[in-house]
């Protein structure tokens, strides 16, 4: 891999590839102009916007997730194009099929995972969570196997360099030559970071290296490359169709402990909680599982919150099952008009599929990583990872949604003139 001749500090436009929901609309949260969440790999890319991907490759076997990472990488490496491939910053997923796929072909590859807003951090090429290497936590607890020592073990033992904080800290100009130096020697650059304002460091170095230099980041890197241009200008959203409030349906199909306290918010501001047990979503049509979809509905509820009993006791192996049952029980139920709050990408995307939704347009982030969002036809939409956000987390994206509600226009009455 190595770089060609020096460029000027012009933005790239920049293509984002995720493997989650979740993770690709906290991209396009924090990228500026026209930036788009697109379900699949297939949905058409309009003029003068800035795709965000989901390829919803999480739950594929190695080998799948490259080969569809592969396949949208050749659509979409064009000559004047950043190509940033959104990981996740806890290093889950198939982390090294996919940043192998990535590279292919690219004039070099710049890594850094840091989200300091979310206390992951890396130094010395460890990510650490609130300061603690990751491979001492609990985060991967759901997760098969260890957690990896660095981000280089992560990638199988590829050849990698690691950029201290020294050197990120050390200016642009001496950061850029760094990445230079080791891209020429064939390695992939893995750069430390605690801050923004080193994810803002490593963001301006990479804008200046070729295009074909490919990068690898979490949100915190998205936000830095979205920064460097300049305050974004409002976003053009669809019209929410007139009328009066609509009920919002929260679905939680995450194993994170903290969504027990979050859940608990709700239902202390007045939502109706649905438990649905796994036993009766992993059931066969009919029987258990008919009443299960039975007792879901929703109905005209301000705020329905629906969530698995027991999750967090359920074997990981049944998690794709229990977000496909989940997404089918819910949408089967939905009422036409209602918003959503939905956590956890393999959620999220299941839910959204069974309504035949392919792209989302982000308005902002009701807090990080909750992204708040509008379908085409003017449904709200808010996701977020499932291990983030404080207890009041779910209580503010609801929030959230009740103020667009506020702001949306009411359909005319007749006493205000208006035709029935």
């Amino acid at each position: 891999m190595t770089p060609d001749s020096a460029v000027d500090d012009r933005r790239w436009p920049l293509v984002v590839i995720a493997d989650d929901l979740s993770g690709a609309a906290e991209c396009a949260a924090v990228l500026p102009g026209r930036a788009r969440i697109l379900l699949g790999p297939a949905v058409p890319v309009s003029p003068g916007e800035t795709p965000v991907i989901d390829l919803d490759s999480r739950r594929l076997t190695a080998s799948g997730a490259a080969r569809l990472v592969a396949r949208t990488v050749r659509r979409h490496a064009v000559a004047g194009t950043r190509l940033l491939k959104k990981a996740d910053s806890l290093l889950r997923g198939r982390f090294a099929a996919e940043t192998s796929a990535f590279a292919a072909g690219a004039g070099g590859l710049v890594l850094a995972l840091a989200v300091p807003a979310a206390g992951r951090t890396v130094r010395d090429g460890v990510v650490r969570l609130h300061g603690v290497p990751l491979h001492r936590t609990d985060a991967w607890h759901g997760e098969p196997g260890q957690a990896p020592r660095s981000v280089t073990e992560a990638l199988g033992g590829a050849d990698a360099t690691v950029l201290t904080l020294d050197r990120v800290r050390a200016g642009t100009t001496r950061l850029e030559r760094c990445m230079r130096a080791a891209l020429v020697g064939g390695a992939a650059v893995v750069c430390d970071a605690e801050t923004d304002a080193d994810l803002d460091a490593v963001a301006a170095a990479v804008n200046r290296l070729p295009h074909g230099v490919r990068a690898v980041g979490a949100g915190g890197l998205a936000a830095a490359l979205g920064r460097l241009g300049g305050p974004a200008a409002p976003r053009a959203v669809p019209a929410r169709a007139p009328g009066g409030p609509r009920p919002v349906v929260v679905v939680v199909g995450t194993a994170h402990p903290g969504a027990v306290a979050q859940i608990a918010q709700l239902t202390r501001h007045g939502a109706r909680h649905i438990e649905l047990p796994a036993a009766s979503l992993l059931a066969p049509v009919g029987g258990g599982r008919s009443a299960a979809l039975a007792s879901a509905a929703p109905g005209r509820a301000p705020v329905t919150v629906v969530s698995i009993a027991g999750t967090p006791a359920a074997d990981p192996s049944d998690a794709p099952r229990l977000a496909r049952a989940l997404a089918r029980t819910v949408a089967g139920t939905l009422p036409e008009d209602a918003d959503l709050v939905l956590t956890g990408g393999e959620t999220a995307r299941r839910v959204l599929d069974e309504l035949a939704v392919t792209a989302l347009l982000p308005i902002g982030q009701v807090h990080h990583g909750a992204v708040h969002c509008r379908t085409a036809d003017g449904r709200g939409v808010v996701t977020r990872p499932g291990g983030f956000g404080g207890p009041d987390s779910l209580l503010r994206m609801v929030g959230a949604l009740h103020t667009e509600q506020d702001r949306a226009p009411r359909a005319p009455h007749a006493s205000d003139g208006g035709t029935r």
